[in-house]
């Protein structure tokens, strides 16, 4: 039984199954050098320049890090042209709905993965670039990128609420529902408690977008907090802080498994129940991120435009 309960985890874990050549093996390779770029430059930047960036405006002046840090120095403008490139990157996510040789490259779950972390790299770039001073356009465009990044975030995790085969997902539902009626480690009324507290079914299709949304994102906060009572509950503070923390072999790997199934089986629930919420408020996003994006795009082409103009590149 616990070897079954193992291999189903297996399964049914996204990123379970990446072995080193695979696709997904290389995308999240990719991410994790984008992160590993992306963290060190900041770190970097934020020792060599922590005391010029305290100085006033005045006082930067007289600063013999000016000529480098300043929007216009040398290390100023390669972090503009830094963070165009960014920009450029991002767009090419909606490109790639037009451009039918874009289409054939990697999946939209990796393209839109980049598209994100370019989102969240491309105004930390830019706040460099300007030396943490926003003021006109500059600034204008700044605060708009920094609405398009949080709105980012927030579309990726809708991305995540809708199901792409309804199918499969109510097929792998009762594989593990089966599977957790099999093992004992846990009591059902328990594992009920900690991750299927779903809504009425009957009252679900009556809720407004923004409650769906809500109950949502307050059942993926609490969850955690769930599932360490029930490993306490379970295990014992003891032997259950170490599996907590993550700190050598866990005490009961069979617990483990099918906490992992229960959470799969909660999400996949979910889903489904409010799969028509998911993608109504996705609908209602698009119409909000898009403007935000097209707007900050025209803003920073007449930034570049202007700076261009005044002999500042």
């Amino acid at each position: 039984m616990n070897a079954s309960i193992s291999t189903l985890v297996s399964v049914t874990t996204p990123g379970s199954d990446c072995e080193a050549g695979s696709p997904e093996a290389r995308h999240r390779r990719l991410l994790a050098l984008i992160l590993l770029i992306f963290v060190g430059g900041v770190v970097a930047l934020t020792l060599y320049g922590q005391d010029y960036y305290r100085l006033s405006q005045p006082e930067r002046a007289l600063s013999p890090k000016h000529h480098l840090l300043k929007p216009g120095g040398v290390v100023g403008v390669n972090l503009g042209l830094l963070g165009v490139v960014l920009v450029c990157g991002i767009f090419l996510y909606s490109l790639r709905r037009r451009w039918r040789w874009l289409q054939k490259q990697g999946t939209s779950k990796h393209w839109l993965d980049v598209h994100v972390v370019l989102g969240v790299a491309a105004p930390v770039c830019i706040a460099f670039h300007s030396s943490f001073k926003f003021r006109g356009l500059a600034g204008l465009a700044f605060l708009l990128m920094v609405l398009v990044s949080v709105s980012g975030l927030i579309g990726r995790y809708l991305y995540a609420q809708v199901l792409q085969d309804i199918a499969v997902a109510e097929l792998m539902l009762r594989e593990l529902k089966a599977a957790l009626e099999r093992q004992r480690i846990v009591r059902p009324a328990e594992l009920q408690r900690v991750f299927l507290r779903l809504p009425d079914p009957g009252r679900v299709p009556h809720w407004s977008p923004l409650r769906a949304t809500v109950y949502t994102l307050g059942a993926d906060l609490v969850r955690p907090f769930r599932t360490l009572q029930l490993r306490l509950k379970v295990m014992g503070g003891a032997a259950a802080i170490p599996s907590i923390l993550g700190i050598g072999v866990p005490r009961n790997s069979t617990l483990d498994d099918v906490i992992r199934l229960a959470r799969r089986q909660a999400l996949l629930s979910r889903r489904i129940l409010l799969l028509s919420h998911a993608k109504r408020v996705l609908q209602l996003w698009h119409i909000v991120h898009k403007p935000f994006s097209y707007t900050f795009a025209i803003l920073a082409l007449l930034h570049i435009g202007v700076a261009m103009m005044l002999g500042f590149l």
